[in-house]
């Protein structure tokens, strides 16, 4: 497997300015038809460090010298003045191996945002950015509702695999079709149910609000739902989730990854 470094300055420049890390590729892989995969390597201690979603920067296809922001003591990211050619999106990585130093990145190849086209690009020498990076906003439960389309795969994978053993619950996964299946490990107790869209544009049909809708609620208050998808989607689940399942906030996390009719590009 390939490895690309990520080169860190920590040390805060006079005008209170840092460099923001930048992360050099030197493998891709494809995970089905329509998600590639980026390798990153790190230091042990940037990969223990850095939260599970990452505000990935991204450059033009090809620029491999992209004038980049900075950021500011308060966290703030201070762009240049003028054409930079760089946009901001935000991804879950898939994997963080703090022993491998290494974060793998999946990208949905869907669309032709920034992140997507540079993604279809993506080949040894390119460079990518990191501004920051946060939790995933899941918490423990008894009993887990998971729900995502497939921007939400590497976030969905990163809850189960770290669910307790004796977790129960259900996963509901929305795609294209069977071509696009991951292998998602579950505890024993928790289903994972793949929902294909057959020739539907994504974000464009009702699967994921249909498939929440027959779920019947658990008894009992350990509870905690987690929902990321198009943000309709994501809107009309966080309904159901209220009223029907009488969830409270602390016990969901509902997001909009993407918005139908902009370019697709995690969680835009």
């Amino acid at each position: 497997m390939g490895r690309l470094r990520l080169g860190s300055i920590l040390v805060n420049a006079p005008d209170g300015l840092r460099p923001v890390d930048v992360l050099t590729v030197t493998a891709v892989t494809s995970v089905t038809p329509a998600v590639r995969r980026v390798t990153l390597g790190a230091p042990a201690d940037v990969v223990t460090a850095a939260g599970p979603t990452l505000s990935l920067l991204v450059p033009r296809v090809g620029d491999r010298s992209p004038r980049w922001p900075q950021i500011a003591r308060d966290g703030r990211i201070v762009w240049p003045q003028g054409s930079h050619g760089v946009s901001m999106r935000r991804y879950t990585a898939r994997r963080q191996d703090r022993a491998a130093g290494e974060v793998d990145v999946d990208f949905v190849l869907h669309g032709d945002g920034p992140a997507a086209t540079w993604a279809a690009a993506a080949a040894p020498g390119d460079v990518l950015g990191v501004a920051s990076s946060a939790p995933l906003g899941d918490a423990p439960a008894g009993w887990l509702l998971l729900v995502g389309d497939e921007t939400a795969i590497p976030a969905i994978g990163r809850i189960l695999g770290s669910a307790a053993a004796g977790a129960r619950g259900v996963a509901l996964v929305e795609v294209a079709g069977p071509e696009e299946e991951q292998p998602l490990p579950a505890p024993a107790g928790v289903e994972v149910r793949w929902l294909h869209r057959a020739g539907a544009a994504p974000g464009a049909g009702t699967l994921l609000v249909d498939a929440v809708a027959a779920v019947q609620p658990p008894a009992g208050s350990d509870v905690f739902a987690w929902v990321a998808a198009e943000s309709a989607t994501v809107r009309a689940v966080r309904a159901d989730l209220r009223d029907r399942w009488g969830l409270r906030r602390g016990q969901h996390h509902a997001i909009g990854y993407w918005r139908r009719g902009r370019a697709m590009s995690g969680t835009d």
